[in-house]
């Protein structure tokens, strides 16, 4: 029992993770159709922004308390991954807007090279050390423990998920994303703006992964250029598995892999003595790919897509 609630807390907090990852995939799959698989290197850069403002921060704010630096670096990083989402999505996916479905895909893949290049060439390839700004002293629940960057995490993605869900149906802007979902030529004849509406749908998921990338720095100690690329990649495993297209499916979808993950490769660990276990953890996401896309192509909540005009 120890280790089935060792690993479910494990569990969500890497679930908590995927989800918010996974909701930048679907809110941009469910208006423009597009699978963004440049966005795990948003994650990325935002990780790594947060790393070079937090140096920063301990340079020239010396006895400013953890969280607050913690705070600010997290902010600075949305704002440079916000920035570079609308820019990624003027110049690599706007003009390709009306292209054969092929043609966005390819320059997603494109781009997600091309970021993690520059990424290598602006904060070099080595891994760097993310610092330690939350207290480490554990917390014990029953016989399982939690640290307060875990609890951070969990804290955080309640807040996030909270605030886009409010965002996305009791606002202005929420509306008009949904009708441009719906269908985006009768959107602009109600007065919608569907170009500015995209570039919102940009920029919240380009939000909503810089702080899973600050979250995925803290809860594992390390940034490097390709961290982006794995995390992205179980995410969109996870907006799949709960119905790409649909904001809940995403969010129940991404908790669900990181349960099935941190559960799976416990137990596996614990069945073969240490031998196996978190090394193969990875195959439990794409395990749960192929079987969702053999059984219920749609996910598990369906995928919610509107006939065009």
């Amino acid at each position: 029992m120890d280790i089935l609630l060792q690993q479910i807390i494990n569990g969500l907090v890497l679930g908590s993770m995927y989800a918010l990852i996974a909701l930048g995939y679907t809110m941009v799959y469910g208006i423009i159709q597009l699978i963004n698989f440049a966005h795990g290197e948003v994650l990325m850069v935002g990780a790594l922004t947060a790393w070079t403002s937090i140096g920063y921060m301990q340079t020239h704010m010396a006895g400013a308390p953890g969280w607050v630096i913690l705070l600010l670096a997290t902010l600075i990083a949305c704002t440079v991954a916000a920035v570079l989402n609308i820019v990624i999505e003027k110049i690599a996916y706007k003009p390709l807007r009306n292209s054969p479905r092929l043609a966005p895909l390819i320059t997603a893949i494109g781009m997600s090279i091309l970021l993690q290049t520059l990424a290598m060439i602006i904060w070099k390839p080595n891994y760097k050390p993310f610092p330690t700004l939350l207290p480490q002293d554990p917390i014990f629940v029953g016989g399982a423990v939690i640290t307060w960057t875990q609890i951070m995490i969990l804290g955080v993605t309640a807040i996030s998920l909270a605030v886009l869900m409010w965002i996305v149906h009791y606002t202005k802007v929420g509306r008009a994303m949904r009708a441009t979902a719906e269908n985006p030529r009768v959107a602009g004849l109600m007065g919608v703006k569907p170009d500015t509406i995209i570039s919102a749908t940009f920029l919240m998921g380009a939000v909503l992964a810089a702080i899973a990338g600050v979250m995925y720095a803290s809860n594992y100690g390390t940034v490097q250029h390709t961290m982006g690329f794995l995390p992205g990649l179980k995410a969109f495993t996870a907006a799949v598995f709960g119905g790409i297209g649909n904001l809940t499916g995403a969010v129940i979808g991404g908790i669900l892999l990181g349960l099935i993950e941190a559960i799976g490769s416990g137990y596996l660990g614990a069945l073969t003595g240490g031998l196996l276990g978190s090394n193969y953890a990875d195959i439990f996401a794409f395990v749960v790919l192929i079987v969702i896309l053999t059984l219920r192509p749609s996910g598990l909540l369906g995928e919610r897509v509107a006939d065009r005009a």
